[in-house]
């Protein structure tokens, strides 16, 4: 029978290898697990280990930086290599040769090494930076130490992949009113910068309709303006950015924000979903309560939402119910209140989280369908109605020029 070379982690952590023989690599691998070893490597003695190669592409795309995406199509992929008896960083040198850039590569090459030079998954995950979130190296932490490792691996890439298709979801809705608006307003600027003064020129002398005439003062007053008009819009929007970068400046606007008509409750039906999405896989992969909460603290990207959260967890720590900090504000819906004491009463906690981040997360979509519908006729007469003014006013002065009136 053939004889393979291990290397493997005990439950709390200690490096384990050696060499042992049995008929199969899969065979092993089973008995290995059995014993409630964590199995990094398998390879059999006479063979050398092969490495990716790292690849070289002209292609200036694949160059970019990896993103979430490649985390959770490598987290996917390694967590079926690990069902399928595969060693752990066999399954990182696979994930490497599938990645569709070569930062990526590197990266879990790196995380290869790393845990070959005796370093942890997690810490060898959390050295690559901020390409894997803290919510996702809680999950794999936790199913380091518990020996779910392939369970938690694919709760990451859920989560990871739920994450993506809200954002798609947002951005393909601003995305429509947003290029509209952006070639009304172009060219709505060339007819009156460029067609109307010329245009002037010409009637020169003439006496113009009274709509003419309204969009011939709006194109003087343009011409002269917008210079200083521009370069007001330039200063606000400068600082208002940096207001947004100084932490108590962020905190009021973000809080701003979640008051505004429509626009705040979509920010806030959001920051539910996420909080209850992420709180709840963390709480039923054996995270504490605490540290759930601090975790949970980095998904959602509002800062009101943020220190409310904090603000839960200092009461949970001095012994209040977690129902109690999350509902002492209007910075999520009540309902997410309401169910999480229904959770702690029952001892049901992780399934009521949830339920409630998917009853959630599809009112999200419902909300933001409702708003795209009621975006799009709303811009078809403010765009119309702008460029029908200028427009009309054109075809007027020509009708006026034609018939020779003065």
């Amino acid at each position: 029978m053939p004889t393979f070379r291990f290397h493997a982690r005990d439950a709390h952590g200690a490096a384990q290898e050696g060499t042992l023989v049995s008929p199969s690599l899969e065979m092993l691998t089973s008995d290995l697990r059995g014993r409630g070893l964590l199995v990094l490597d398998i390879e059999p003695v006479d063979e050398e280990s092969s490495e990716p190669k790292r690849r070289f592409s002209l292609n200036p795309f694949a160059w970019l930086p990896p993103t979430s995406f490649d985390v959770e199509v490598g987290f996917r992929q390694l967590a079926t290599m690990l069902h399928s008896g595969l060693s752990l960083l066999a399954g990182l040198r696979t994930v490497a040769e599938q990645a569709r850039r070569p930062r990526a590569v590197r990266a879990w090459l790196d995380v290869a090494e790393r845990i070959e030079e005796g370093s942890t998954f997690s810490d060898a995950l959390a050295a690559q930076g901020r390409l894997f979130s803290p919510h996702v190296l809680q999950l794999v932490r936790v199913g380091e130490h518990a020996g779910t490792l392939e369970a938690s691996l694919t709760r990451a890439a859920e989560h990871l992949e739920r994450s993506r298709q809200l954002r798609l979801i947002v951005l393909n809705a601003l995305a429509y009113p947003l290029i509209v608006v952006l070639l009304a307003l172009g060219v709505a600027g060339f007819m009156v910068l460029s067609v109307i003064p010329k245009i002037q020129r010409f009637l020169n002398g003439r006496k113009l309709p009274g709509i003419t005439q309204l969009l011939v003062d709006i194109s003087n007053f343009l011409s002269v303006w917008l210079p200083y008009l521009a370069l007001g819009v330039f200063v606000t929007v400068i600082a208002l950015f940096l207001i947004y970068r100084w932490p108590p400046g962020r905190l009021v606007m973000d809080r701003i924000l979640l008051r505004v008509p429509v626009v705040g409750g979509i920010f806030r039906l959001s920051g539910t979903a996420v909080f209850a999405r992420g709180l709840g896989i963390l709480i039923e992969s054996g995270v504490t309560l605490i540290d759930s909460l601090k975790t949970a603290e980095n998904l959602v990207g509002n800062r009101a939402i943020r220190a409310r959260i904090a603000a839960t967890r200092e009461g949970v720590l001095r012994g209040e119910p977690l129902a109690t900090g999350i509902s002492g504000g209007r910075e999520f819906l009540p309902m997410l209140g309401r169910m999480i004491a229904v959770g702690e009463t029952s001892g049901t906690l992780a399934p009521v989280l949830s339920e409630v981040a998917k009853f959630h997360e599809n009112q999200l979509l419902v909300a933001i369908r409702r708003m795209s519908v009621l975006v799009e006729p709303v811009l078809i007469v403010v765009v119309g109605g702008i460029v029908g003014f200028v427009y009309t006013a054109f075809f007027i002065a020509i009708f006026s020029l034609a018939s020779g009136g003065r």
